[in-house]
């Protein structure tokens, strides 16, 4: 069966360490070399089958305006601050010059011409938004071709052409657009170091040994170097988000170096026991690896759900963070094993820094030995969880409080679009944008592009424009581009509010329902909505709508997956209300910091933003999985003690003291991991980082050491009751079944003890 089988493969990598790693070497290498010969580049599409925004941009394709392409804006004011304006003089024929160089870039299908629209008249409708009321503030665009014809070479031709220009001109000139949010680097390896450093730490700290610290990193850089390189092969043969290699670096490492931790843990257990090495290794995979294939698989359950939102990005995006899963777990129980041979009888001792770091007293070095061995449960640990069991009342409806209350602010969640306004500003996008809203309007940071098909009604278009320029919430309308061979219209407007203001998504859904609808009647001409901030609007929707649904299919399947591995109702039952509560109060916690600024200084955000749509629903499908990470582990050491011992409170005591240091330090670990990636430029980064972070510690802390234990032990025996039928229809062999327990009962000279059937 499947423990078997573990103790199979992890004994035969631990015999043969080097042809293991060659094997991954190889494996890396040939990946890497893929990635260059046939990787893609992320592309960002935002649109989902069935949307307004969607059927906009079908229509503007139809067209052919250019339009569905992507764009950049050179945003300049004069240097003097005001002195000069761009009507006349030097200012001017600077503005010219600009424009022109620009103009002249490879890839570059068109600009627009401020300094033209200057000659043509001297009111803000005929500028064309342009150029400012005032004269100081002028915008060139520029149009390029769809993302699959552009490269990051073009982000950085055009930053380097205005370093150029700013040593030359007498212009401020700042740069943004959808070709910076396609193609500027998001940091993410900087992120990845730091956590990377900050997980060395605390697993020397955890085993004090450096060769035992470095082993779980070792496995995690070689497994995400494997994932990374994989998911951009993917990326060449359809449409990676470019969310998704940031996403599955925090990802992979997080869950690569925690179950690298319980691996290594039990190894170490099983080498103060007397076995030698190889065997060590192979037991160690055979019982820590069960929990580490289950959890992972809870893990790439969870993520694969996100098909049922029907947003083609996000299933992409999920399969691409999966794959990165899936190859941590391979290594854990291939490449670990392979280290733990080669590493030899070491890893049973701490290093010589760790022995200097430690007391010298002969009683505190014997406790210490046995905590670093793992033969027995620090001793504070068993006092606090036995003290939890003999109160569990209190500590279960205080922990429940506690986590209810963190999740009220969940009730004011708006998803929306943080736009450039929420960069810092070093950032030349925030710049930019700050100067288009101080001389344009902030909506004209987020115009929406009105694509309608006249079909045959002359009158239809002009209806159209009259209707949309009178509604409240838009500033201005550009003049109407019509694609003779098509007839279709573009219309492209500015609302009165920024992109991501809950007005702007209201003037959107008022236009959809009333507006357009009353100018078009009910003839055979038709108009959609599109643009950047319609498209998130929508998607935001369609995730919000999905939600309930993606949440009953992955409570349902992570159920069913808990009930074969423990043989129980009740204890999957608890596992995922305990789960929703540690998520929904991680939810809570981004509603307060983003939404409402509570410590957003801490994380270097500079405003308030709403929740970015599609983060909701990937958050919980991620810290689902991650959460059942804890639950797989705690839970299958305290079978294993129920059934050796029989006692429901003993095991209870036992199992959750015994794993409670690894899942401590496994926890800080990916929280540590998780935070080094809240701390960067884009915000949807930090979306990401701190909620996983904030779940994990809640997880980590309130669930699996007071939750836990305490309903544990109200429910005593019935933790593991379940039904006779049931019992015959479940198939056998996951974990926790007999076949999995005889490889730790083998061990120990221990036979398991039946587990609570209904007779």
């Amino acid at each position: 069966m499947l423990s078997k089988a573990l103790l199979r493969v992890g004994a035969s990598a631990a015999r043969h360490p080097w042809r293991v790693i060659a094997a991954w070497l190889i494996a890396a290498t040939l990946a890497v070399l893929a990635a260059i010969a046939f990787g893609g580049r992320t592309a960002d599409s935002m649109t989902a089958p069935g949307l307004d925004s969607q059927r906009a941009a079908e229509l503007i394709e139809r067209a052919g305006t250019g339009q569905e392409g992507m764009t950049a804006q050179v945003v300049v004011t004069p240097l003097d601050g005001g002195a000069t304006f761009f009507d006349h003089g030097s200012a001017r024929t600077a503005l010219t010059r600009l424009q022109t160089e620009v103009e002249r870039m490879p890839h570059v299908l068109g600009t627009s011409d401020p300094a033209g629209a200057l000659d043509a008249g001297g009111d803000t409708a005929v500028r064309g938004g342009l150029v400012s009321a005032d004269g100081r503030i002028a915008v060139v665009r520029v149009q390029y071709p769809d993302q699959s014809r552009l490269s990051a070479e073009d982000l950085d031709a055009l930053v380097d052409l205005g370093d150029r220009l700013r040593a030359e001109l007498p212009l401020r000139i700042e740069m943004g657009g959808s070709l910076f949010y396609a193609f500027s680097d998001p940091g993410g390896g900087v992120s990845e170091l730091i956590g990377l450093l900050a997980a060395a730490a605390i697993l020397f700290l955890a085993f004090g040994s450096l060769v035992a610290a470095a082993l779980p990193i070792g496995m995690a850089v070689f497994g995400l170097t494997v994932g990374v390189a994989t998911m951009t092969v993917l990326a060449g043969v359809t449409d990676v988000p470019t969310f998704a290699p940031v996403l599955g670096s925090m990802v992979g490492l997080g869950v690569g170096i925690d179950y690298a931790l319980f691996v290594l843990a039990r190894h170490r257990e099983y080498l103060a026991r007397g076995l030698d090495p190889h065997e060590a290794a192979g037991r160690a995979v055979a019982t820590a690896g069960r929990p580490v294939v289950f959890a992972g698989g809870t893990v790439v359950v969870s993520i694969l759900g996100l098909a049922v939102a029907n947003v083609p990005f996000m299933t992409v995006g999920g399969v691409a963070v999966s794959i990165v899963v899936l190859i941590m777990v391979l290594a854990s129980v291939t490449l670990l094993p392979a280290f733990l041979g080669a590493a030899g009888p070491r890893l049973g001792r701490a290093g010589r820094i760790g022995r200097a770091l430690r007391t010298r007293k002969p009683a505190r070095l014997a406790r210490r030995r046995d905590r670093a061995a793992g033969t027995a449960p620090a001793a504070g640990w068993r006092r606090w969880i036995g003290h939890v069991s003999r109160h569990p009342v209190p500590y279960a409806v205080g922990a429940a409080g506690l986590l209810l209350t963190a999740t009220l602010p969940v009730l004011g969640l708006r998803v929306g679009l943080p736009d450039d306004g929420s960069l810092p500003h070093s950032r030349t996008e925030r710049r930019a944008y700050d100067l288009v809203a101080e001389g344009f309007g902030p909506g004209t940071n987020g115009p929406l592009v009105i694509a309608a098909d006249p079909a045959g009604d002359p009158g239809v278009l002009d209806r159209l424009v009259g209707a949309v320029a009178a509604d409240p919430g838009i500033a201005s309308v550009a003049p109407t581009h019509i694609d003779r061979a098509t007839g279709i219209a573009t219309l492209v407007v500015f609302p009165t509010t920024s992109p991501q203001d809950k007005a702007t998504a209201d003037t959107v859904a008022r236009l959809r329902t009333e507006v357009l609808p009353t100018a078009i009647g009910h003839g055979p001409a038709r108009a959609h909505i599109g643009g950047a901030a319609a498209s998130l609007s929508d998607v935001g929707q369609r995730t919000s709508q999905r939600l309930p649904v993606l949440v009953a299919t992955v409570l349902a399947m992570s159920f069913l997956l808990l009930m074969l591995v423990f043989r129980s109702i009740l204890v999957p039952l608890k596992a995922v209300l305990l789960n929703l509560l540690s998520i929904g109060a991680a939810y809570g916690i981004m509603v307060a910091v983003f939404q409402w600024g509570w410590g957003g200084a801490l994380i270097g955000l500079e405003a308030t933003v709403p929740i970015v749509s599609f983060i909701p629903m990937f958050l919980f499908a991620i810290l689902f999985g991650l959460s059942m990470d804890y639950e797989v582990f705690l839970l299958s050491r305290v079978r294993e003690e129920y059934l050796r011992t029989g006692d429901n409170g003993t095991a209870i005591v036992e199992g959750v003291a015994g794993t409670a240091r690894i899942i401590t330090s496994a926890a800080l670990i990916m929280v540590t991991v998780f935070l080094s990636f809240a701390v960067a430029n884009d915000p949807s980064t930090k979306m990401f980082g701190l909620g996983l972070a904030t779940a994990i510690f809640i997880d980590a802390t309130v669930v699996r050491m007071l939750l836990v234990p305490a309903t544990m032990t109200l429910l005593g025996r019935t933790n593991w009751w379940l039904p006779r039928w049931l019992d015959r229809m479940l198939p056998r062999g996951p974990v926790g079944t007999d076949d999995t327990d005889d490889t730790d009962a083998e061990s120990t000279g221990e036979a398991p003890r039946p587990r609570l059937v209904d007779r």
